[in-house]
């Protein structure tokens, strides 16, 4: 019988220990009205979740609640074993971009675990930085919206990102990390608004969402691996890049990369690769672009060992970062021009193991082109002419 006691204090303790604790920002002071700054609201609400000997919480009502300076939640030391914000609300940045114009990140998650991002609405109000870089003035470079930093087993689900003066979101060596459902949004003039970039990040999942920007749908830095992307709608903007690749001489590569079920709708680029033409030992090996749409885009299919944006200061070197073993099966879908696949790859290092599978791309009703230099690999399709594979 004592026994049995025992066991039943010990389950007790054990729900008790694991029940989710509920921290409203609105507790600690912060305003829906958009005007009154409630950082310092949040970062209470983050210290005692952080503080919480079981799961918490974070909850953030309807309204506009505003950031108006950098603001950061810091993992070391955390005692509670997960962190989920449900965040009903939008976070707006204050409208005079110089408040978080020279700060690296306007929401910075940094050494987290197991934290996890349900719903809402992050609005940075980027758009009178991008009218100063338009400009020709003299403007700071602008702040990445959402930032996870030396960070695991982080899930994004349900949330919309507007506007961000720089890119979106951005994961820099994370390890297991899901972003599911999002929804992100900037015109497609707007200057380097990449939906999501990853730098050193392995594990990465991406599924579900919508990215219109001015910039990469999506961009996989140097040192990404294993990156599953899924149904995702991207446009305008430049599409899915890999790269770019090879600023650096000692720069890690990237591999394993699956893009599954894509629908690419008036954007500049599709599936790109881009190296620039410098020594480098990057390299890009294991990637399969699968199921891809394309509505009137630019250049379908491209890989770039030349990559020079606008021409300006170009290394004119050959390129060291190897391109292997890439697929494309079954793409489809009408190009803006008439070269709708582009293998422009290094001679120093040329492209290998190029395969195009069931890929039919069409350009004024008629099968499109391909061009092809320092590429060997297979081809079966539509596409004429394919003899440079």
């Amino acid at each position: 019988m004592v026994i049995k006691h025992i066991m039943v204090l010990l389950f007790l303790v054990f729900r008790l220990s694991s029940a989710t604790v509920t921290y409203n920002v609105q507790t600690f002071g912060a305003k829906s009205d958009g005007r009154s700054d409630s950082k310092n609201a949040f970062l209470k609400a983050w210290s005692l979740s952080c503080n919480s000997t079981s799961p918490a919480s974070i909850y953030v009502p309807a309204g506009r609640y505003l950031i108006a300076s950098a603001l950061t939640f810091s993992g070391q030391g955390c005692k509670s074993r997960a962190i989920t914000f449900n965040i009903a609300g939008t976070l707006v940045a204050p409208s005079s971009y110089n408040a978080i114009g020279n700060a690296q990140v306007w929401i910075k998650f940094y050494i987290v675990k197991n934290v996890t991002i349900n719903g809402g609405t992050l609005d940075a109000q980027g758009s009178s930085l991008w009218a100063c870089k338009t400009s020709g003035k003299a403007c700071p470079k602008g702040s990445t919206t959402l930032g996870f930093y030396h960070s695991q087993n982080i899930v994004i689900s349900k949330l919309r990102s507007l506007n961000s003066q720089m890119f979106h979101m951005l994961l820099y060596s994370c390890k297991n990390a899901k972003i599911q459902g999002v929804s992100i949004v900037a015109p497609g003039l707007s200057p380097n608004t990449d939906g999501i970039h990853l730098t050193y990040s392995t594990g990465i999942t991406i599924l579900s969402s919508k990215i219109s920007t001015g910039d990469d749908c999506v961009s996989i830095g140097p040192g990404n691996s294993n990156i599953w992307i899924e149904k995702v709608v991207c446009g305008p903007g430049h599409g899915i890049s890999i790269g770019s690749l090879g600023w650096e001489r000692e720069e890690p590569g990237v591999q394993n990369v699956t893009v599954k079920t894509t629908t690419f709708v008036g954007t500049t680029n599709g599936l790109r690769i881009k190296a620039w033409a410098r020594s480098s030992n990057g390299f890009v090996n294991g990637v399969y672009f699968k199921g891809a749409t394309m509505m009137n885009v630019k250049f379908p299919i491209i890989i770039d060992g030349n990559y020079c944006p606008n021409n300006n200061n170009c290394p004119n070197e050959a390129s060291g970062v190897k391109i292997s073993n890439v697929m494309y099966e079954n793409v489809h879908g009408t190009s803006a021009t008439r070269v709708a696949v582009k293998f422009d790859c290094s001679k120093g290092n040329p492209c290998s193991g190029i395969v195009l599978k069931d890929v039919d791309l069409k350009f004024g009703g008629q099968p499109a082109n391909s061009s092809c230099l320092y590429a060997a690999g297979t081809a079966s399709g539509l596409l004429q002419p394919t003899s440079c594979l």
